[in-house]
């Protein structure tokens, strides 16, 4: 057992608490350099939020300074020094402060507005969070308790992620998009909490000399504040970790559904769009299938087998409503089947009528065909091609011309004898 016990030991490799003090407390500053490195790395970091690319993100995350003053926190709250929790509790006001207002001012002369996933993914914190700024910080604190630092600091940099957050609610600023700000906010504060609750346990762990010998009462106290935190950043993420988990399993029943009821019956799904709150909602647009009343109520039937009993299914056929988001590729597609609908023309029923009135024909192929009369102007053009012996004298061309015009409500026939 006392092997055991020394296998897990942190005390094991461990640095002089002097020396991690030391370089705890120089790291907390964010003056010259550190404020420089800082700034750089947010434009870095929006920049890759902007462009949606996860390496540029990483690599901003990789050079930031952040971490310094709340792992300075963390020390200061563990050995009962105010004073350096004083000074990293500003120094991280200072920093953040400086981080919004670079990141707000970037986004706000960008001119690429849009909101791409990897900036999505930061204004709904969850549970998971929680863990991941957590059990990344007892990383980050570890290594710098050791002799040897090795190589986790730059993964705790990247797993804890403190740019991207500030970086979005800079964002949410810039749009006048609150809920994105309050969002990134929230798991920035989540982020710098509870790295430095990880720290604290650590310093506590490790038995770092108190600066303050301070009572019974304020001790407890201190637990008291830092157990009302905690409560306070776990019980929002953890409901909307509840509510990611129920809308992923929503969206993936929804997925079922358009799978079986309609791609695998060969059915183009040119649209797709589902809301799960407040209301679940599937929104479909085809290219070619049109679906009667009755079609979609029996569809509509089929939710509950899916588990979707109070899901509202809308299919999109004659009109494109103005509040969608793909509003404009949407309306190509549809105004191009009714284009390819206009086109289409019925062969076998025109065949039928065409044997009656002129029997002497064979018809072989009608389609129509644009052609380009010059480099800024075309016309449609209908074509028959048929077969005969003989070409058709002039009386039965023009009857038949005329009745095709007539019959397809087409301006331009052409006759073509194989």
């Amino acid at each position: 057992m006392n092997k055991l016990l020394g296998f897990i030991d942190l005390h094991n490799g461990e640095e002089e608490k002097a020396k991690v003090l030391d370089n705890v407390v120089r790291n907390t500053s964010f003056r010259g350099a550190n404020l420089w490195i800082l700034a750089c790395a947010i434009v870095v970091a929006s920049v890759g939020l902007n462009v949606n690319s996860t390496a540029v993100i990483i690599g901003a995350m990789l050079i930031s300074p952040l971490m310094g003053p709340i792992v300075g926190a963390g020390f200061a709250l563990g050995t009962y020094d105010f004073v350096i929790l004083k000074k990293s509790a500003k120094n991280l006001l200072i920093a953040t402060v400086v981080s919004l207002m670079v990141s707000t001012i970037y986004f706000f002369i960008s001119p690429f507005k849009d909101a791409q996933s990897e900036l999505l993914a930061r204004t709904s914190p969850n549970i998971y969070d929680v863990l991941i700024a957590f059990f990344g910080g007892l990383v980050g604190v570890i290594a710098t308790t050791r002799a040897e630092k090795g190589n986790p600091i730059p993964g705790v940099a990247i797993a804890t992620a403190l740019m991207p957050p500030l970086c979005t609610a800079g964002y949410g600023l810039a749009m006048g998009n609150y809920t994105y700000f309050l969002g990134a906010l929230y798991l920035y504060t989540i982020n710098c909490f509870f790295i430095c609750l990880a720290t604290f346990a650590i310093v506590k762990y490790l038995q770092y000399p108190v600066v303050n010998h301070i009572n019974k009462q304020k001790q407890k106290q201190i637990r008291n504040i830092i157990s009302a935190l905690i409560v306070l950043m776990i019980v929002p993420s953890t409901y909307l970790a509840y509510q990611m988990i129920r809308e992923k399993k929503l969206k993936a029943r929804l997925e079922n559904f358009v799978k079986k009821e309609f791609m695998d019956r060969g059915q183009m799904v040119v649209h797709k769009k589902t809301t799960v709150f407040p209301t679940t909602k599937l929104e479909l647009a085809f290219l070619s299938k049109k679906f009667s009343d009755s079609e979609i109520a029996v569809l509509k039937s089929k939710f509950p087998a899916y588990n979707l009993s109070n899901a509202e299914l809308v299919i999109l056929q004659d009109s494109i409503p103005t509040n969608n988001s793909n509003t404009t590729e949407l309306g190509y597609l549809l105004s191009m089947q009714k284009e390819l609908d206009k086109r289409a023309l019925d062969q076998e029923y025109i065949f039928k009528e065409m044997a009656i009135l002129f029997p002497e024909l064979t018809p072989v192929s009608m389609a129509n065909h644009e052609y380009f009369a010059g480099s800024d102007s075309s016309k449609m053009v209908t074509v028959l091609l048929y077969q005969n012996k003989n070409e058709l004298d002039t009386t039965s061309a023009t009857k038949l011309n005329a009745w095709l015009k007539q019959k397809l409500q087409k301006e331009h026939v052409e006759l073509i004898r194989k």
